[in-house]
């Protein structure tokens, strides 16, 4: 895993080389193993490197990498696991290679197959730019899945002037002279209703991601065009078919198998994350299946009822027989932590779990450097509570006419969150469900949706309209708000699975991963995210990933065939901290000081009112808004990171300090 970036600027600047190592500099932390720059005075481009060296360690590894022909030059971030196959094919077409990395295979491949034709046979995770010689073209291709990132925007302008510049993080973008960052208000808006912003957007006008499973192609004087060489949307519309548990079980758990021995391959230290789950302990029981010694596993807790999975990661370890390590954090190591965020994800990001995995990354990457996560299995096999809370709903409202939603809605609204708390506080102990009073508000919303569309996104929402906190915005209107969807995917669980995987996975879950473990040098990968393994499973019918209102059926069979049920069967607990109470405890000061009026006015982005209305509601502890709160807090921090400082000072970057932490 590495960090890559670099520009065509056919004006004529000079002083490429220092230029584009100014801009890889500030990937150091993704590739702490070396660095590479390649530069054509004449045509006006530069790529740059940072190496993370997993597979072939010797110098026939580094980057940027031209193809044996001279054509095509690349830069690359990310692992090929089915590089061996690819060579095979390659050396028996007559091919001859220097060393053994996968960077070659692909350079080789792009050269003889094309770029699109070796993209569709790549199992892996990558982000890559090549630039074509004989035809003076850029290429951008990013994985299936949207692993690893991948940003890209215009230097100068449209037309014959104007140039392309991409890396693998904003920060890189910074570094180049001819780009002045712009806050996009339409994104910002976007961003405090997901707590992410949702590609192809990113925070800062003019510069986008470049979408999972697609490739940009450019050539100086014209417009970038993208195309998709593989499209999940194709793939969720095709209908399932019927299909035999038995085989179906041993199927997935073949596939899965040949996914997970593929990532095990590395040269040098390789273990797992583990949080005791159903999707990290399917991962390690198929690495421990394949090993010769035990898997090494990691694992974070907190002490904190509700939140501590640790226990139960040590329990699954116990069993399979890991060599495992676990590291117990307390509020200081957060209070570490929360100064780095906005260097760590560079534009606002506001899933709070960010905080636990980097302190799982960083605790990993003192034993390895290579670690296999098992993300991705909630969004595959159905496992997110939101789907049986949507579809229960969704149910419900259609068998009750709309003038009598109208009525329910209206009635569950007159009452406070507060007030509602009060008439909960009656209820017993034992029965009396948590947040009583914001799940009755959040009701009233689901009553008076339009649609399980609808529905669904009130469940994804944080801000909702945004534009009441972002003066002078206009949310972009993505894929959670395309109607044709419903059309195309009839079945309402499927659906929101699909917009989950082409929008919450990418841009908040592998975005989380890539950025908490590459601050490190820790290369994360995701198994369960091999496009086989998606493909396979978008093609199951529903009653082989949810049976008696539980998800991720076929996926548990697996994982009961090396783990006893009562080991991992729970109610999900999610990789959360108790931020609700800290808010109002230990990060009150900090808080406080990032949510001041006064703070909030400057740039005259923000409307102070109602997120001062709020805090003061969490503080008094009438209701919980720290989700609100969160998204606010990120983009009051990352603003002062990243829009308050001066040019001068953007292109050096402080990296993360190492956190102290016990055990």
């Amino acid at each position: 895993m590495c960090g890559i970036c670099g520009f065509v600027e056919p004006t004529g600047r000079r002083q490429l080389s220092g230029l584009v190592r100014a801009m890889s500099d500030t990937l150091a932390h993704r590739g702490p193993d070396g660095d590479g720059v390649w530069t054509d005075d004449a045509t006006g481009v530069a790529f740059g490197h940072r190496r993370l060296a997993i597979v072939d360690l010797s110098p026939l590894g580094r980057q940027p990498m031209e193809s044996s022909d001279g054509r095509l030059v690349l830069t690359y971030n990310g692992e090929i696991y089915n590089h061996r196959e690819l060579r095979a094919e390659l050396e028996a077409a007559g091919h001859r290679f220097r060393g053994q990395s996968d960077t070659e295979v692909l350079v080789e491949a792009c050269a003889l197959w094309g770029v699109e034709r070796t993209a569709r046979r790549l199992i892996g995770i990558f982000a890559l730019a090549l630039w074509d010689k004989a035809v003076r073209r850029l290429i951008l291709v990013r994985d299936q899945l949207g692993v690893k990132p991948l940003y890209w925007g215009r230097i100068g302008g449209p037309g014959a002037s104007g140039g392309l510049m991409f890396a693998s993080e904003l920060k890189a973008l910074r570094a180049h002279p001819g780009w002045s960052p712009e806050l996009d208000r339409g994104a910002l808006a976007a961003y405090f209703r997901f707590n992410y912003v949702p590609e192809p957007h990113t925070i800062y006008r003019g510069v986008s991601k470049l979408p999972p499973g697609s490739i940009l192609t450019w050539e100086p004087g014209g417009e970038p065009a993208i195309s998709r060489y593989w499209d999940m949307r194709a793939i969720a519309r095709t209908a399932p078919r019927e299909r035999d548990p038995a085989e179906a079980v041993a199927e997935l758990e073949e596939l899965l198998g040949d996914a997970i021995g593929r990532q095990m391959v590395a040269d040098v230290p390789l273990g797992a994350f583990l949080s005791g789950g159903i999707d990290s302990s399917t991962v390690v029981a198929l690495m421990r299946a394949r090993s010769g010694r035990p898997v090494r596993t990691f694992s974070i807790g907190f002490d904190v009822a509700g939140y501590d999975e640790a226990t139960h990661a040590k329990a699954v370890a116990a069993h399979l027989g890991t060599d495992h390590t676990e590291l117990y954090v307390g509020r200081e190591h957060i209070q570490n932590v929360i100064p780095t965020l906005p260097d760590l994800f560079d534009e606002p990001f506001a899933d709070s779990s960010q905080i636990p995995t980097f302190l799982v990354s960083e605790m990993t990457r003192r034993h390895v450097t290579v670690a296999l996560s098992g993300d991705g299995g909630d969004e595959l096999f159905a496992g997110y509570h939101r789907y049986f809370w949507a579809d229960a709903a969704r149910r419900r409202l259609e068998r009750m006419p709309r003038a009598l939603r109208d009525l329910a809605a209206g009635g569950l609204s007159s009452l406070s969150e507060g007030a509602w708390d009060r008439v909960f506080g009656l209820v017993p102990a034992g029965v009396r469900p948590e947040r009583a009073g914001g799940r009755m508000l959040k009701l009233a919303e689901l009553l008076a949706a339009s649609g399980p569309d609808e529905v669904y996104r009130g469940l994804l929402s944080h801000w909702d309209p945004p534009e009441d906190i972002v003066r002078g915005a206009s949310e972009p209107r993505g894929l959670p708000w395309d109607r044709s969807i419903a059309g195309e995917i009839p079945d309402f669980v499927r659906r929101m699975q699909f917009v989950d995987t082409m929008t919450y996975l990418p841009d908040d879950i592998l975005a989380k991963v890539d950025r908490a473990s590459m601050a490190v040098g820790l290369e994360a990968r995701v198994p369960l995210l091999d496009h086989r393994v998606v493909e396979f499973a978008a093609g199951l019918p529903a009653d082989l990933k949810i049976r008696d209102g539980q998800g991720k059926w076929l996926l548990r069979q697996v994982l009961y065939r090396h783990v006893p049920r009562e080991l991992v069967e729970r109610p999900k607990m999610g990789f959360s901290v108790p931020l609700d109470g800290w808010l109002r405890g230990p990060l009150r000061d900090w808080a406080e000081d990032l949510l001041d009026e006064r703070s909030l006015e400057e740039g005259g982005v923000l409307d102070p009112a109602p997120i001062r209305r709020r805090w003061a509601e969490h503080v008094e502890g009438r209701r919980d808004h720290q989700d609100k709160l969160w998204g606010v807090l990120m983009f009051q921090a990352w603003r002062r990171r990243w829009l308050d400082r001066t040019p001068a000072s953007r292109t050096e970057p402080p990296m993360p300090p190492q956190v102290a932490v016990a055990g």
